[in-house]
């Protein structure tokens, strides 16, 4: 796996508690409801998200499952894996479906590329004014891709 990325370091299991925290509040689920889901105690999940309490791999498996995110996101914030600094296989796997048009590919990798670019940069502002700053005009090409697809050839 690549490095960490420059400037990044390696999270402190406090760092940990409190994404699993915000990531359980952005849900909408209360720690019960999340401790049940993922199969641990409330007392233990609370634990861990005042980062008094460092969870095994499968533990932040179970969480992650539950909160559905990516258990390889809650390993990079526990330090157990590095955050890898390659690019993802998705572009290729849309390239090489032969099910949809070209049109349609290209919309997905610009809606792609929009997502990737919003999430890329902890550093970078956050304007309030326009949370879709770039994705309504590939959002209005992927649904009039879907339609044209829809109505047949």
């Amino acid at each position: 796996m690549g490095g960490l990325k420059v400037g990044k370091s390696v999270p402190r299991v406090g760092d940990l508690g409190s994404y699993i925290r915000e990531q359980r509040r952005n849900a909408q689920i209360s720690l019960r409801q999340l401790a049940r889901t993922a199969g641990v105690s409330n007392p233990y999940l609370s634990q861990i998200e005042r980062g008094l309490r460092r969870p095994s791999a499968e533990i932040l498996q179970q969480i992650a499952k539950a909160l559905r995110i990516s258990a390889e996101v809650l390993y990079v914030q526990a330090g157990i894996l590095e955050e890898r600094d390659v690019d993802s296989d998705v572009p290729a796997a849309i390239l090489a479906d032969v099910m949809i048009t070209e049109r349609q590919k290209q919309v997905l990798l610009e809606v792609y590329d929009s997502f990737r670019k919003e999430n890329s940069s902890d550093d970078a502002p956050v304007d309030d004014t326009d949370s879709s700053a770039g994705v309504p005009d590939a959002t209005d090409d992927l649904t009039d891709a879907a339609d044209a697809a829809a109505s047949g050839p």
